[in-house]
């Protein structure tokens, strides 16, 4: 059963109720009889006609004109009904109350004042014909306080309904927030996971590339057999320990990774094994723990940086340096230029107009507020990478 059926079956309970008690008490005087049997019956069809705009679509779009007029007729027939003949017996102001609570709840606060007030006059109006303007005083004050009860009470539980519609569209909201936000994470920590795939994949393939190209010149070139067997050799390994540093860069996403100075050790160590080059790295100011976001970001850019020195200016020396300050973190790669090679803005190297590993590196940097700068440099390549960071805690000895 839905609420409003059970509202409609307590209003008609009601309605019959008062129709019984006031006809047990007759008034005196058959025109008094007549009144209070036609309001009654006037108020009744007012509810009838309130039900059917109530429970039908089709009467919907007449609901708001028509309901402040409906609820007026019943609170002005039940007033007339409330005091006929007899001040024994009032229970037809319980349907004056009816009427005044209705218009609290469904209709807004001038229409709702305007029908409380007609039913105020109905009942004073009703007891100055009946009463002939001499009885208590005390009836003709007390009446009128049962309609303005009936409104106060709809007015209340309109404030209640409109709170608690409030309420449930805010939950809603909030429901929807908090599903967007989910879905933003997800799709975010899905860009993460690709952008750190894309890097070390382009890093690991870059320098895959290279020994390809040194094993097919040896072939070519040379006609060293064994000498391209042992490139493709080291080019297999580098292959198995790219799916092996994507599997650990995946996994450093969701968990805490190392410093970044021991990061770069490893990553300079390797490179200098690897291409045989010489290689130094450098660390100043006071190293403290960065963010896992900054760390990685770092991290991809020194490895394109010696990748491109590698594919770009192989054999050169190259210095890797780390300055923590305090506000900051800076990372500089350099490395000679090969010989023979001009640099030029768009060319060479790998510039940030040429190319999109060191294009890509400053996406993410910027994503954490840092910056990007690549270019020759005092007849030298040189990247620098900067990155701001939350000056460092200090402890005060107690």
């Amino acid at each position: 059963m839905t609420s409003r059926t059970i509202r409609w079956s307590i209003r008609a309970f009601g309605f019959a109720l008062v129709g019984v008690l006031t006809f047990i008490v007759q008034p005196s005087g058959a025109t008094a009889v007549k009144a209070q049997f036609v309001g009654w019956v006037v108020a009744g069809l007012g509810l009838l006609a309130w039900s059917l705009v109530d429970s039908y679509p089709a009467a919907a779009r007449y609901r708001g004109r028509a309901l402040p007029v409906i609820l007026g007729v019943i609170a002005v027939a039940a007033g007339f009904t409330c005091t006929a003949g007899s001040n024994e017996n009032n229970c037809a102001s319980l349907l004056v109350s009816m009427a005044t609570a209705g218009a609290g709840i469904e209709i807004d606060v001038p229409a709702s004042w305007a029908v409380t007030v007609a039913g105020i006059l109905a009942i004073e109006a009703n007891w100055l014909i009946y009463r002939d303007g001499t009885s208590q005083v005390s009836v003709f004050l007390l009446y009128p306080t049962i309609p303005l009860v009936g409104l106060l009470l709809g007015r209340l539980v309109r404030s209640r309904r409109v709170q608690a519609e409030q309420s449930a569209e805010l939950l809603a909201q909030t429901q929807q927030l908090l599903a967007s936000r989910g879905q933003a994470d997800v799709l975010g920590e899905r860009a993460r996971i690709a952008r750190e795939v894309h890097d070390v994949l382009a890093h690991s393939l870059g320098a895959l590339s290279i020994q390809i190209q040194a094993a097919r010149a040896v072939l070519t070139d040379h006609k060293d057999v064994d000498r391209a067997v042992e490139i493709l050799l080291t080019a297999q390994r580098m292959a198995a320990d790219g799916l092996t540093e994507t599997r650990r860069a995946v996994h450093a996403l969701r968990t805490d990774s190392r410093p970044l100075d021991e990061e770069l050790r490893r990553a300079t160590a390797v490179y200098g094994e690897r291409y045989d080059v010489q290689i130094s790295l450098g660390v100043g100011g006071s190293p403290r723990p960065l963010p896992p976001d900054a760390t990685v970001a770092l991290l991809r850019t020194a490895q394109e940086a010696l990748v491109n020195a590698a594919k770009h200016a192989a054999g050169q020396c190259v210095s890797v340096n780390l300055d923590y300050a305090a506000g900051d973190v800076r990372l500089t790669v350099v490395n000679g230029l090969a010989e023979g090679r001009e640099r030029v803005s768009g060319h060479g190297q790998g510039t940030l107009t040429g190319g999109y590993g060191l294009t890509g590196m400053q996406e993410r940097l910027r994503l954490l507020n840092g910056t990007l700068v690549a270019g020759p440099r005092d007849g030298q390549w040189a990247v620098t990478a900067e990155l701001p960071l939350a000056p460092p805690t200090l402890e005060v000895a107690s």
